[in-house]
């Protein structure tokens, strides 16, 4: 969904003062997303404050998930088809919204990965309602007809010896509210820490299954993806969240920058563009010929030294100069051991 006013500045920046969103699942905040233009459209125009009262949400969260529906455009079939959003002066107007009416049929590709995704979710271990799942997968393959024939051809096995064992004790800990021992891996540092951890919940976030918890060592809410943890104990003690402890907020993705971060710019040429698109960055800008000059932050300069190391002759950092010089010793130490 596109617009002007929508995606101008003042229109990002001009959320109602007030308390700061609440921590919505993902899923609760799909449902209000696909009931609130219909809502709109049926009204034509609508007032900002009337709408976040309908829906429960303060006007600060209302424009949050407007600006998320601004960055969807529907395709019906070609070419793109975006449906216009504003919502200044305080009334949300939505036009050109006529191909929401019409049901989206789903190509052989998007059949074909939904089927597969459905049935690797239905091999999960210990899932609640799995019967609701089988009937999801068979209404949609009668649906899908012809195109449900390429992945029939694929079978999916979910691996129960690895991270399996893992989730189990997890959830085990969340159920007894028991503390965690762990052992988990820092690929940003290259070494495993041993950590005493409060279990919260589980997450699944870009694919990949989280625990998130009030960790001991660090004192403050963290992330643990399932798949690093290298050994795990659920301990007799009890696990104790403290009030001060937030869920984080996960929607916008995982990645959070800190005011203590180090700001590093790369000069990156076409062979090395892929960072770009691999890391989190700040600034991205043209230089021509297909190079970059990329600005991101890191908490750890030494992801960015070894980044350097792969990249060669493919990325430079430009700042800060004393990590460049580190990156510039780093590589002089490399090539005497070729020596």
């Amino acid at each position: 969904m596109t617009s002007a006013a929508a995606g101008s500045p003042a229109a990002r920046s001009g959320a109602r003062p007030g308390a700061p969103p609440r921590v919505t699942p993902a899923t609760d905040r799909l449902q209000r997303l696909l009931a609130l233009v219909p809502y709109v459209v049926s009204r034509k125009v609508v007032g900002l404050a009337d709408t976040a009262a309908a829906f429960g949400l303060s006007e600060r969260e209302l424009v949050d998930d407007l600006n998320m529906l601004w960055c969807v455009e529907l395709r019906s079939p070609d070419p793109y088809c975006p449906i216009d959003l504003s919502y200044e002066g305080g009334e949300i107007v939505v036009s050109e919204a006529e191909s929401i009416d019409r049901p989206l049929r789903l190509g052989v590709d998007e059949a074909s990965a939904l089927l597969v995704a459905l049935r690797m979710l239905a091999e999960v271990p210990d899932l609640e309602d799995r019967s609701a799942l089988s009937r999801t997968i068979a209404k949609l393959e009668a649906a899908a007809g012809a195109a449900a024939a390429a992945s029939a051809q694929v079978t999916v096995q979910v691996d129960d010896h690895g991270a399996g064992s893992v989730l189990a004790q997890v959830r085990d800990a969340l159920d007894r509210g028991r503390r965690l021992h762990m052992s988990y891996y820092v690929p940003g540092r290259d070494e495993a820490t041993e950590r005493d951890v409060d279990p919260m919940r589980l997450l699944v976030v870009e694919g990949r299954t989280y625990l998130e918890a009030w960790c001991l060592r660090a004192e403050a809410v963290r992330l643990f993806r399932l798949d690093r943890v290298l050994a795990l104990t659920v301990l007799d003690e009890p696990a104790s969240v403290p009030a001060q402890a937030r869920p984080r907020d996960v929607d916008q993705g995982l990645f959070r920058p800190s005011d203590d971060d180090v700001r590093v710019e790369l000069e990156l040429s076409v062979a090395g563009r892929w960072v770009a698109e691999y890391y989190p960055c700040e600034r991205v800008d043209e230089l021509g010929d297909g190079r970059l000059l990329v600005e991101l932050r890191t908490p750890d300069t030494r992801l960015i030294r070894r980044l350097a190391l792969r990249l060669g002759d493919d990325g430079r950092v430009i700042s800060p100069a004393d990590l460049a010089a580190q990156i510039r010793e780093d590589a002089t130490a490399a090539l005497a051991q070729y020596a």
